[in-house]
């Protein structure tokens, strides 16, 4: 429960009971407060007293200086007032960034400008304040759902794959993402009764998505796009590639013709490749379950593709995927 605020009258009190020179915890019992509260009220409504060179507790000035700090929070959302920050905002939630990815960003972006600069929450705020009803700026947000729905993957084959490598032994490294060059693999589903498909792959360290369109969720189209996203990145970005126990990665060992290793997530175990599965959500936020990918064009995937490789990252310190991908290729 909230702790209601001292009134005038009690601030009268604790001003007489202390020019008296009760204790504070003598003033904490007779008005019913905490020491803490009495303390802290003491020191934040002293006067200084020129004519008598000595500082006091004056209830009056506690009080206008407790009226003052509430007329102050009930001032005006700060994006309402700077038209500069405002443009920014709404340009890039109409871009699909997130509140707290637009927060973080804008140190960034205005590193000498501290006027450029707010809180997630207060975006949200913004975002849902009745005098922004009609930008529906919501649904621009990443949940945009009234009600949550529960999410889920496709089930795991029992397709044998040959020459399985486990991931148990991918070297740590690769587990601690301290090394630039290693993917996980995945595909998102089209509508099922036209069973075709995406290929994505994602960089662990940049984050980086890549993705393909595929006519069919099989091995043989499955190799080819993954031939064909992989052999245009330099050797050094090119090392491994995580994979799941779908049908469509028998065929993994193509890979090896390019210096590729391959290794396998246990089944049912979707968490070993977080990275992907969690890109894979970014790109279902264009394109929803059950979603008819027959005339989806490259062209509109790669759209997709650059809008989430150019969004900010938490995790990334907010630079994007784009930015860590390439201050990598430039290391190597």
């Amino acid at each position: 429960m909230g702790v209601k605020k001292l009134t005038p009258q009690e601030r009268d009190e604790i001003a007489r009971l202390h020019s008296k020179g009760s204790s504070i915890r003598g003033i904490a019992r007779h008005v019913g407060r905490s020491p803490s509260t009495i303390s802290s009220e003491l020191k934040a409504g002293v006067w200084n007293d020129n004519n008598v060179h000595k500082s006091v507790y004056v209830a009056i000035h506690a009080q206008s200086l407790r009226d003052a700090r509430s007329k102050g929070s009930n001032k005006k959302n700060k994006l309402l007032t700077n038209t500069r920050l405002r443009a920014y905002i709404e340009t890039k939630i109409r871009y699909g960034w997130s509140p707290e990815q637009i927060s973080g960003r804008l140190p960034l972006d205005y590193p000498d400008d501290n006027t450029m600069r707010i809180g997630h929450e207060a975006i949200y705020r913004y975002i849902y304040a009745p005098e922004q009803a009609n930008e529906r700026f919501w649904e621009y947000l990443p949940r945009k759902q009234k009600k949550r729905r529960k999410q889920t993957g496709r089930s795991a084959h029992r397709t044998r794959i040959p020459d399985r490598v486990s991931i148990s032994e991918r070297p740590e490294e690769i587990n601690n993402r301290t090394e630039f060059g290693h993917w996980e693999g995945d595909s998102v589903e089209g509508l099922r009764s036209v069973g075709d498909g995406i290929h994505t792959e994602v960089e662990r360290l940049s984050r980086k998505l890549l993705a393909k369109k595929v006519a069919r969720i099989a091995s043989e189209e499955t190799s080819k796009v993954q031939i064909d996203m992989f052999t245009k990145q330099p050797e050094e970005a090119r090392k491994t590639t995580t994979l799941d126990n779908g049908k469509e990665n028998k065929q993994h060992m193509t890979l090896k013709a390019i210096g590729m290793k391959v290794y396998f997530a246990d089944p049912y175990s979707s968490w070993q490749r977080g990275t992907n599965e969690n890109t894979n959500g970014l790109i279902r936020r264009y394109l929803p379950k059950r979603t008819d990918f027959t005339y989806l064009s490259q062209s509109e995937l790669d759209d997709i593709v650059h809008e989430i490789n150019s969004r900010p990252r938490k995790v990334l310190g907010y630079k994007t995927p784009d930015e860590v991908y390439l201050e990598q290729l430039l290391k190597c």
